[in-house]
């Protein structure tokens, strides 16, 4: 019996002495890589601190280019574009053309009603664009671009047409009165756009286009002058 019980305790004692020393080493382990990682830390921090600074250096030594272009490269593309119609009117007139009128009228009189469709279209001659027109200055470049002018004002042959002609009783007719009256309503048509604006809107439009034209070849600002 007294066997028995030694050996109980002993199997015990055996226990206990290798859960001490297994709690032990443990802890011996934690402490050492505590103290591992204590030790490297600063230097980790250091080589951190290095990375960062070649990487600032290298952003200084090699930085991202800014590209401006020369606005005078690009004049040769501008002027390529030659008369840059910028807005098209659709007129109608009714011109009235006599001649022969008077006492006699209803014997050597001819008079007719033209109904005129004409078509005006105005822009910006850019052949004329000239390289100190255009100059870059603080970010800005800044444009000041021909006149607006109209470059067509004529009629739509297959909507123009005699409304009624009136001759007298002894003529056949004035052979060129159409003719005139042809001519006079292409000057009408002019003068009617003219008086509309066609070429303060001509110039409006003119200057929308070309923004986005510039904008596109990397331009950020963009100011055009008058």
């Amino acid at each position: 019996m007294k066997n028995t019980f030694n050996t109980i305790m002993s199997i015990l004692i055996l226990i206990l002495l290798a859960a001490g020393v297994y709690f032990i080493v443990q802890t011996v382990r934690e402490s050492a890589t505590a103290a591992a990682d204590a030790a490297t830390a600063p230097f980790q921090q250091v080589n951190e601190a290095n990375q960062a600074l070649q990487t600032q250096v290298s952003q200084m030594m090699n930085p991202t280019p800014t590209i401006i272009p020369d606005p005078v490269t690009y004049i040769n593309e501008i002027r390529a574009l030659a008369r840059l119609e910028t807005i098209q009117y659709t007129i109608e007139k009714v011109i009235t053309a006599e001649v022969g009128q008077g006492t006699f009228g209803f014997l050597y009189g001819d008079k007719l009603l033209f109904v005129a469709h004409g078509i005006v279209i105005a822009g910006i001659d850019m052949d004329k664009l000239q390289p100190t027109d255009m100059r870059f200055d603080g970010q800005v470049l800044y444009v000041k671009l021909p006149p607006t002018e109209i470059f067509i004002a004529t009629l739509d042959n297959d909507k123009s047409y005699v409304y009624d002609r009136e001759t007298g009783a002894l003529t056949k007719g004035n052979v060129d009165l159409e003719t005139l009256a042809r001519q006079s309503a292409e000057d009408e048509i002019r003068k009617a756009a003219l008086e509309d604006g066609i070429l303060i809107q001509g110039q409006t439009n003119a200057e929308a286009y070309l923004l986005k034209f510039f904008t596109a070849l990397g331009y950020k600002s963009i100011i055009f002058e008058h």
